[in-house]
């Protein structure tokens, strides 16, 4: 009786671990679709560079299905990397948010959607 309830209780667990597994990785394919433009970028006071940091600026995400401020923040430096900071881009009567990464050939491709980063022919 107890090796049945185990290994119901082991297919249970792999089960479940099977159905997650996919969805968190469909998950980070998800994008913010809204259909009014964001309000222009607030006027921030940069601070004084830093050391072994870049300052990324502030930018505006969705929340709720309304526009909320993100304060900008120091991001520690990557060297040889270059941060692009959020966007939001119209498609169709929609803005799509971009979120902010780390680019490392300066191309403003990144480097998971970059088939030849660092490629020197690359105009």
């Amino acid at each position: 009786m107890k090796k049945i309830v185990l290994a119901a209780a082991a297919a249970t667990v792999l089960g479940v671990g099977a159905f997650t597994i996919p969805v968190a990785a469909q998950a980070q394919g998800v994008s913010v679709h809204i259909g009014s433009p964001p309000p222009p970028p607030r006027v921030e006071h940069v601070p004084p560079p830093r050391h072994g940091y870049v300052w990324a600026p502030g930018h505006w995400e969705a929340r709720h299905g309304r526009y909320a401020w993100v304060q900008g923040n120091w991001k520690r430096e990557r060297p040889g990397y270059a941060w692009r900071a959020p966007s939001w881009e119209e498609r169709d009567g929609h803005y799509v948010y971009r979120s902010g990464q780390w680019d490392r050939d300066h191309d403003g491709v990144p480097d998971r959607y970059d088939h030849k980063p660092d490629n020197p022919n690359r105009s």
